[in-house]
């Protein structure tokens, strides 16, 4: 298919699926945008033509996302399209504006101070509500906190709101609630703000004060909202207060990226969007342009044994680049063998030409770095680890932005070779023609030749910028926390990828346990967010991704671990059935089916062990019985029936009639959890033939 251009957007060739929702008229739209799809590109375009059209002014736009990249990519985008002065910010960012701006109407004399961190004052909450107090539980009180605010919970409704959701919490929900309390009344005494806070105030400031709805509404006319899976009910609240009865809403998202539950987001929002607005055009980018055929494939097997209602809207991406190698699957006898295997590949890669930056080690939990960060510096591989320091405040990179502003002072205006003049500038502080020996002085260079490289991103897009304005934007990037790419491998938790790409990834420590995570085991909707988690892992993938996992944790001990069951219809059978490279002396052979032999693909077949189309031996009459036992239990819980068990478990269990525990915690979606809860009844239920105990 030969991409199309929107007349009035220069340079803007896109699919024919791109392309209707960068034209679709005023109003609300839907952009189901699966990875790689091109989301940033077709949002940034449609702002374009909505303001090349006359349909609303730049300054009329405010487009929110998830994290200060985003918006700072959105903003240079926006740029280069030549479409200057859209708002594009966080929530938090663009809340907290506005706050400010009507604080003196709203609320009267100086405005609050905000609270850059909450565990001191949680930990006098906590002392008075005699919670623990250490380090761990202040990060998870606080935690709890933030998701009770941005789940619009109160203090008071907490405890309910957490046995209605069956939700685990890190201490007694009253003790929590007491905390929750204490924190609010100490901080409201002290007239301090919390992140939440800034949502709270502002979408009370509009609910609240109608001139102050209309200035802002006469301000704002259309919206748009990225990574929309991942709005939280606060953030939704503050959404429908900037729009009031309006509807010219541009919302882009993809349900199966969703891995931020625990913090309050919910997908429901996005799910729900064509029943809010049924005259909503909506639109599903399915085209990846990131990701090889072959990555592409592997991350369309693993999301489609998804369960439950985001598996629903399930997009089937189709791959748009040249084919690429296959995947790669290892299992190794420990973690330090499987850490460094996976240094000596990154060494490879690295001295067959791939940029170290283009290169990524991504596993489910940080504490998983460290051995990864020992096994690069033993190879003498640069990394760099996500969510440590940031760029602008390392003392390098404040230094070098101290003597690049006195230089912009002293050079004349329109100096436009501006690039030389930055490497002239910050020869003095360290950025030497050639990288040095050290680490620790190699870091500081590769800090100092990022900054050289965002001067050549500015000249790309302002060819006349000079030095004074090169300054300017390295103050913007430091306040929006919108920092350049360093040369070294990024090693980073599935969490901090998301939004992120490399050309290759390596996804590691892939073992049940881990991922999934152990308190995820017997909650489904717990499991599928771990799926979604791998989901996201695998589409961050260019061109090559590895996967591997390791069946012990320290060298010589028990091998008693098992790879992740969501691997499971993602190897070839020739890696799962013989020793695998790089890996262990005992193999990991793929379940076959008890009916044919053949290897097993896919989450159902795992469970029932046989394949879909091999005749089934099931006892309908267990299996009505065991139905009826799931409605039971799912009206009393007041939870979804496939909560208590899928029906695809359901067969399994009627097919292969368990006598035993372990019988029944072999079929795959039966964790420990589930074992205890449903063991005896549904061992009594199979081993009773005629149904007579129930």
């Amino acid at each position: 298919m030969t991409a199309r251009l929107v007349p009035d957007v220069p340079e803007s060739g896109l699919d024919d699926e791109q392309l209707a929702a960068v034209t679709a008229p005023r109003g609300p739209v839907c952009v189901l945008a699966g990875a790689g799809t091109g989301k940033t590109r077709t949002i940034t375009r449609r702002i374009a033509h909505l303001v090349r059209t006359g349909h609303v002014a730049p300054s009329q736009v405010l487009a929110v996302t998830f994290t200060a990249r985003a918006a700072g990519e959105m903003r240079t985008r926006l740029r280069t399209l030549g479409v200057a002065g859209v708002q594009a910010r966080t929530f938090h960012a663009a809340a907290l504006r506005q706050l400010r701006y009507f604080w003196p109407r709203v609320v009267g004399g100086d405005q609050w101070q905000l609270l850059e961190g909450k565990l001191r004052i949680v930990g006098q909450a906590a002392a008075r509500a005699k919670a623990g107090t250490d380090a761990a539980s202040l990060r998870d009180l606080a935690g709890e906190i933030e998701w009770a605010k941005a789940s619009l919970v109160t203090a008071e409704g907490y405890a309910a709101a957490v046995a209605k959701l069956h939700r685990d919490t890190p201490a007694p929900a009253e003790q929590v609630s007491a905390v929750y309390a204490g924190y609010e009344a100490l901080k409201n005494r002290a007239e301090l703000l919390d992140f939440d806070d800034l949502l709270l105030h502002t979408a009370a400031a509009l609910e609240e004060h109608g001139a102050v709805a209309e200035e802002f509404r006469d301000r704002y006319r259309c919206f748009v909202v990225d990574e929309y899976q991942d709005v939280t009910p606060l953030q939704q609240r503050v959404l429908d207060a900037w729009l009031g009865d309006r509807d010219d809403l541009t919302v882009v998202g993809d349900a199966n990226q969703t891995i931020y539950t625990f913090a309050g987001a919910t997908p429901r929002h996005l799910l729900d969007f064509p029943r809010r607005f049924p005259e909503a055009v909506v639109v599903r980018l399915q085209r990846d342009y990131r990701s090889t055929p072959q990555v592409v494939s592997a991350a369309n097997t693993l999301i489609s044994s998804a369960r439950g209602r985001v598996a629903g809207t399930r997009l089937q991406l189709v791959g748009q680049l040249p084919p690429g190698p296959e995947p790669d699957f290892a299992e190794h006898d420990d973690e330090a063998a499987e850490a460094s295997a996976v240094a000596a590949q990154i060494k490879r890669l690295v001295a067959d030409g791939t940029p170290a930056s283009e290169i990524a080690v991504l596993f489910r939990i940080n504490a998983q770095s460290e051995v990864y960060e020992q096994a690069l510096t033993d190879v003498g591989v640069p990394y760099q680890v996500r969510g440590g320091e940031r760029f602008f405040s390392r003392p390098e990179v404040r230094r070098a932005m101290t003597v690049l502003r006195a230089a912009s002072l002293r050079t004349p205006d329109h100096d436009t070779a501006v690039v030389d003049t930055v490497r002239a500038v910050l020869a003095p502080v360290g950025l030497a023609p050639e990288p040095p020996g050290g680490a620790a002085q190699r870091a500081q260079w590769e800090s100092l030749l990022a900054i050289v490289e965002l001067a050549e991103e500015l000249v790309a897009v302002e060819p006349d910028a000079d030095l004074r304005r090169f300054a300017a934007e390295l103050d913007t990037r430091a306040d929006a926390a919108h920092p350049p790419t360093v040369q070294g491998v990024t090693l980073a938790s599935l969490h901090a990828a998301k939004g992120l790409e490399w050309d290759v990834v390596f996804l590691v420590g892939l073992v049940d346990g881990t991922l999934p995570i152990q308190h995820a085991d017997g909650d489904d909707e717990a499991i599928e967010e771990e799926r979604r988690l791998l989901y996201v892992g695998i589409t961050r993938a260019r061109r090559r991704l590895a996967l591997s996992w390791a069946l012990s944790r320290q060298p010589g001990g028990p091998r008693r671990r098992r790879r992740s069951r969501f691997l499971y219809g993602l190897i070839p059978d020739e890696h799962a059935a013989s020793r695998v490279a790089n890996g262990s002396s005992r193999g990991s052979p793929r379940p076959r089916c008890r009916v044919c032999g053949s290897p097993l693909m896919g989450a159902d077949a795992m469970k029932l062990r046989r394949c879909a189309g091999c005749p089934s031996d099931v006892d309908l009459e267990l299996l009505d019985r065991l139905r009826g036992w799931r409605s039971e239990e799912a009206k009393e819980q007041q939870v979804p029936a496939y909560v208590v068990f899928t029906d695809a478990t359901l067969t399994a269990i009627a097919e292969q009639r368990p006598s035993d525990n372990a019988a029944l915690v072999r079929i795959p979606g039966i964790g420990a959890r589930k074992l205890d809860r449903y063991g005896p009844a549904v061992l009594a239920l199979v081993s009773d033939p005629d149904g007579s105990s129930s």
